[in-house]
């Protein structure tokens, strides 16, 4: 669907062939193309469609891009009177690097809409909106003051609660065929955080940073054993991904850092696993004080 013309410049073509198509005329990435990729993915997220890649039209397209137009999308759900209430950050298992095809963790808001507390770590959710949906078992902190260093032993100091959780992403690039770029601007993949009963952090014991590296979990599917994994697998530990991610919005002054009340998920424990409707997933967690979760999967 791409070409280029004698002088070498990109071209793409005009039409709407599918839902999400992206179509434009000869140009670089910028103003105008940023804006049409923000009313393009916004309209794929929201009307649950599919969607081309825009690294697939636009070669240039790139992570700084892709965090501009997720910061327009975001913009236009506050405008909407969407609530945040914290940040996913993604990729930050380096074994599912090969298998995605990125090099790097990537980050994005959630909302109140895409947020739900588990009642005694058991329940049902409906996966009948989301395209491809995969599920992730994470560790999820909430802060309890701005994060203001990248050192572990501090941010410990700035969490006030730590759960087990599911986050389940999903794919508008049919396949899960994308690029770092593509997934970042398609809201870091995010489609629902599940989260398990909140524990202060202090009841993990007087070495939080070492249980949160150690512990390991389990996950099954209709009581079935499918995957396990430990905490090590989340770039190290899962207090690291909040140091990543503090690090990172140090050099993006247009979003902003991590404040008091944000929850953060860190990161899939094991790989991320197709689901479908009538499943029931499980997790069962060892050298850590945090209770597995249960959650069965509806229309």
């Amino acid at each position: 669907m791409s070409g280029s013309s004698g002088s070498g410049s990109i071209v793409l073509y005009l039409g709407h062939r599918r839902p999400g198509h992206l179509a434009s005329v000869a140009c670089r990435v910028n103003n105008i193309e940023i804006q049409r990729l923000v009313s393009l993915i916004k309209t794929a997220q929201d009307e649950c469609q599919p969607l081309d890649c825009p690294s697939s039209e636009l070669p240039e397209f790139d992570v700084d891009n892709a965090y501009e137009v997720a910061r327009l999308i975001h913009e236009a759900r506050l405008n909407e009177g969407a609530k945040p209430v914290g940040r996913k950050i993604g990729f930050t298992n380096a074994n599912l690097w090969a298998e995605f095809g990125v090099r790097q963790p990537i980050w994005a808001h959630v909302y109140d809409t895409t947020v739900q507390f588990l009642e005694d770590g058991i329940g049902t959710y409906s996966i009948s909106e989301l395209l491809e949906p995969k599920i992730e078992p994470e560790i999820i902190f909430c802060l309890n003051k701005p994060v203001s260093s990248s050192n572990l032993t501090e941010i410990v100091d700035s969490i006030e609660w730590v759960a087990h959780g599911f986050e389940v992403v999903q794919s508008h690039y049919p396949g899960w065929n994308f690029r770092a770029a593509d997934a970042i601007a398609d809201g870091g993949l995010h489609g629902r955080l599940l989260i398990g009963t909140p524990r202060p952090l202090a009841e993990l014991g007087s070495d939080p940073v070492g249980i949160l590296e150690s512990f390991s979990l389990s996950l099954a599917r209709n009581s079935q054993p499918v995957d396990s994994g430990s905490g090590s697998n989340v770039l190290g530990n899962p207090l690291a991904p909040i140091s990543h991610l503090f690090s990172v919005l140090a050099q993006l002054p247009a979003h902003a850092p991590l404040l008091a009340g944000e929850i953060i998920t860190t990161g899939t424990i094991t790989h991320a696993h197709t689901i479908t409707i009538g499943e029931t997933w499980h997790t069962e967690l060892k050298g850590i004080g945090l209770p597995g979760i249960t959650v069965s999967l509806t229309k």
